[in-house]
Formats: C-alpha cells, structure tokens, sequence
C-alpha cells in the first residue's frame, strides 16, 4: 500500500483513488473541464468531490497540442484564488497543482494545495525538483519524450514501456538527490506517443509496477480514444471507461479524469474483479 504525505494529512491508496480535472483556462480540449471564473469552479468541486474525488487537479494551462503557453503571473492569477475559494467552502479537500513553473507550483502550495502535478517531469524549470522538496509535497513526475516544453514531440522508440521506464528510473534518481520524498509516475498518455503506442502503454502498464511508485493515469477523453472511435471528446466518455478499466487492472493507483462518477464506479467494479 502506498501513502502520500500532502502537508501532513495522510493519503492512503489502499484502493485506487480518483483526481477531478477543473481547469481554469479557455482553451483545455474538453470544453465541460472549463471552468470561468471562481463561483464556476467551486460548483465543479462540490460536484466532483460529492461524487467521490479524493484529489482536485487545478490547472491554468492547457497542454494540448497547439495550445496557448502562458506565463507563470497569468497562470497564478486563474488557479490561486479559485485553490482558495474551493478550501474555504471544502477545508479539508487535498488540491493538486498542475503546473511546470516552480514559481506557480510555490504560490498554488501557499495557498493550500499539497500535490505539485508537472506535466514537464521537472525539465521545464530548471528549479521545479528543489521547490517541491522544500515545499515537502507530492510530486507527480510525467512521461514525455520532448525537452522541456516540447511535450508533443514524438516518441522515436519502438518500445514504448522500455523508453517510459527508463525515463522514468532517471527521473526518480533526480527527485531523489533533490529532496523530494513521495512521488508518483503518470506514463503520460497522449503525449509525443502514436496511437498504437497510447494502446501499448495501456497494455504494458503492469511493468512499471516494477518501480514501485504510484501509477497516475490520465486517458481521460483523450484523442487516441475518440479518433479510434470515430467520435468527438464529448462523446469519449464510454471509451475513457474502457481504458480506465485495463488500466486499473494493471495497476494504476490514480485515476484523473473529467468524469468522477464513471470512473468511481470503474473502480468499484475493477475491485470485486481483483
């Protein structure tokens, strides 16, 4: 069983948990993640958490393909006080920060957030890995096969669980040496991988059990489901089940998605299965 420290309230993944996707800019693939404005996000986080979430993933940036870069001011002006506005209605709600700027990651913990989710794995900012260890939160660590913030670029490899795995025993040696205690790998589904290589992460994922860390999947409504369908994002969300579903069989620990109830019920089953 795996335990994570969020500035001193214990999280025990006994079971797999699931993380509720607010975003709070205009330009996230999904449109029904959007959040615009403060009262708009705290109604999400009344109905994520009362469907189940045990995480909040607040993000001020979209890392679609494509996307809009902004900078770390505009980014800690959309998520600081809607992190502020969900812990004064939810006090004790554990908030994760999507960002790859230390300075956002700093700001969003003052605020009461305890995760740092960074999609860059800490090579974006150069001073992500050190902030995080004196911030003593978890830190989510992503697969990407670019540098920095070329996340999209795509993966050369022709083994797709080798490559992530590799990537992965690296940044876990440089995590370490920073400081940081409790960290969790997402094998970063959709980013720089094929859609054959999306599907073989799924299908190998057991094998990064073997790095005995947290596992956070995110497939969530995510082009490799709903091109492969033929659908559009809205319309992803019985597939996002599916592969939720083989993911929790092989061992993820974390499920972050759009859609909470569907997926606390993926892992209700999943459980009765296992």
């Amino acid at each position: 069983m795996f335990t994570l420290n969020c500035k001193g309230r214990l999280l025990k993944l006994d079971q797999p948990i699931v993380m509720g996707i607010i975003n709070a800019t205009p330009d996230s693939f999904h449109s029904d993640s959007r959040v615009d404005g403060i009262a708009e996000a705290v109604e999400k986080a009344t109905e994520m958490l009362g469907q189940g979430a045990s995480i909040l993933d607040i993000g001020g940036q979209s890392t679609r393909p494509g996307s809009e870069k902004v900078g770390p001011t505009s980014e800690a002006d959309r998520v600081v006080p809607i992190i502020q506005a969900i812990l004064k209605q939810f006090p004790e709600t554990i908030i994760s920060i999507d960002t790859y700027y230390a300075e956002v990651a700093r700001m969003s913990v003052d605020a009461g957030a305890s995760i740092v989710n960074d999609v860059s794995g800490g090579m974006a900012d150069a001073n992500m890995l050190d902030i995080v260890a004196l911030l003593k939160t978890p830190y989510i660590c992503m697969h990407h096969s670019g540098n920095a913030l070329e996340l999209h670029q795509p993966l050369l490899s022709e083994n797709t669980i080798k490559t992530v795995f590799d990537f992965f025993v690296e940044r876990m040696e440089a995590c370490k040496a920073a400081g940081i205690k409790d960290l969790i790998i997402d094998p970063g589904f959709g980013f720089g991988k094929t859609l054959a290589a999306n599907f073989e992460l799924i299908k190998d994922l057991s094998l990064l059990k073997h790095l005995a860390k947290p596992i956070l999947l995110g497939v969530s409504r995510k082009s490799s489901i709903y091109k492969t369908l033929a659908v559009t994002a809205d319309k992803a969300l019985n597939g996002t089940t599916v592969v939720n579903t083989v993911g929790l069989m092989n061992g993820a620990s974390i499920l972050r998605v759009h859609d909470v109830k569907e997926a606390m019920e993926a892992i209700q089953l999943t459980n009765l299965m296992k």
